[in-house]
């Protein structure tokens, strides 16, 4: 392995979340894993108990400065950022020697940009968020299958467990109350990249923000380089 990287030497990129934006298009451009998108989550409760899970990351919005994720609003995950209105981010490709964390408050998505992107989704990933009273108990596998079947029945689709189950379906199921997107704001943003010798570039953006609308208003990043 080579003794510099990209972070090595020169002035520092001005924007840490542009230089993500690249590395994301570099990692789904060579196919390295079957979710270049996929980044750790990790929130806390009210006791400071932290949990994490791996969901995708739906969308980067470089200029303001965000990361767009979708879940139930009443998973864990939901109810924990209900609480501390903050999480953290981390992309790792280990092929590329890279990863990003991120670090920030965290505030719903407009209901447009929810409705629009489960929209998007496969008829049968609609019926699930239906079905699903996600991170609650549940009775057994055949107690969730019974929910599959009632709302593929509520909404005329096709049985879940029939032939036609995989087959197209333009009925409308729309988006419940219950689920939707929230935008990650980085607030902190350290690029990482191996080194050899284990001397890697660690490269750590700060900014200040101040809510502001449905978001927030932001000074300048600030970069300090971190020892490994």
């Amino acid at each position: 392995m080579s003794t510099l990287t990209e972070l090595s030497t020169g002035t520092p990129p001005a924007d840490p979340l542009a230089v993500l934006e690249r590395w994301l298009a570099e990692a789904r451009e060579q196919r390295i894993q079957p979710n270049p998108n996929a980044m750790v989550l990790a929130t806390c409760d009210a006791a400071g108990r932290p949990s994490a899970r791996v969901v995708l990351c739906k969308g980067l919005a470089v200029a303001p400065g965000y990361l767009a994720f979708y879940t139930n609003y009443q998973s864990r995950k939901g109810r924990e950022l209900a609480v501390s209105g903050r999480a953290a981010a981390v992309f790792h490709w280990d092929v590329l020697h890279r990863q990003v964390r991120v670090e920030g408050p965290v505030v719903r998505a407009p209901t447009q940009d929810s409705d629009e992107y489960f929209a998007s989704r496969p008829w049968q990933s609609r019926l699930g968020a239906w079905a699903s009273a996600q991170s609650q108990p549940a009775e057994s596998r055949q107690s969730l299958e019974r929910s599959l079947r009632a709302a593929a029945e509520r909404f005329g689709a096709p049985p879940p467990d029939s032939a036609r189950a995989e087959s197209a379906f333009a009925g409308e199921i729309p988006r419940p109350a219950h689920w939707g997107g929230y935008r990650l704001w980085a607030e902190s943003v350290e690029l990482w990249v191996e080194g050899a010798a284990r001397i890697h570039d660690r490269l750590l953006w700060n900014r200040h923000l101040t809510p502001a609308g449905e978001g927030f208003a932001f000074s300048p990043w600030q970069v300090t380089r971190l020892q490994p």
